[in-house]
């Protein structure tokens, strides 16, 4: 570029001007603010988030989870594999379709539950956010979600998403 160009065609390609930068950087950053709240649960983020689906759904097959998740099989199986081994969940196959394999909390998981109702509050505390900015932000990042890829909604199906068509 030379000096006669705007300075607006300059910071196109700033790294600090990049919506995707400033994405990747406050996701990075909520997921460390995460990590001590679930490190006392025994838990990283992703078995985490598996966790709430559950706590949500009740038994939930494998497929659905990783849809609400927005996660292929593969990343999947490992996951589940590692919550199953520390005594969290169960899998079997499903009696009416032996395709679909079945996951749900077992007593240990479910009682876990009590224990993470703390990690929402304790995470606004430690951001400094509000209910009502969370809220906006929330809807924000969904609708850019929605834009960003319209042939698919990206909220998770259940009776928590909000229409937005």
């Amino acid at each position: 570029m030379t000096d006669e160009e705007p300075a607006a065609d300059r910071s196109l390609l700033l790294l600090d001007e990049q919506l995707c930068f400033a994405l990747y950087a406050a996701q990075r950053a909520v997921t460390a603010a995460y990590r001590p709240l679930l490190d006392e649960l025994g838990l990283t983020y992703p078995q985490y988030l598996v966790l709430l689906v559950l706590w949500e759904r009740g038994e939930t097959r494998v497929k659905d989870l990783a849809s609400a998740l927005r996660l292929d099989y593969g990343t999947m199986s490992p996951l589940l594999k590692r919550l199953e081994a520390a005594g969290l969940v169960r899998r079997e196959r499903s009696a009416h379709d032996e395709r679909s394999v079945l996951v749900a909390c077992t007593g240990p998981g479910e009682e876990l539950k009590g224990r993470a109702e703390r990690v929402p509050g304790a995470l606004l505390a430690s951001t400094g956010l509000g209910t009502a900015e969370v809220a906006r932000l929330r809807e924000e990042l969904w609708g850019l979600a929605e834009r960003a890829h319209p042939t698919a909604d990206p909220r998770p199906p259940g009776p928590t998403s909000v229409p937005t068509r």
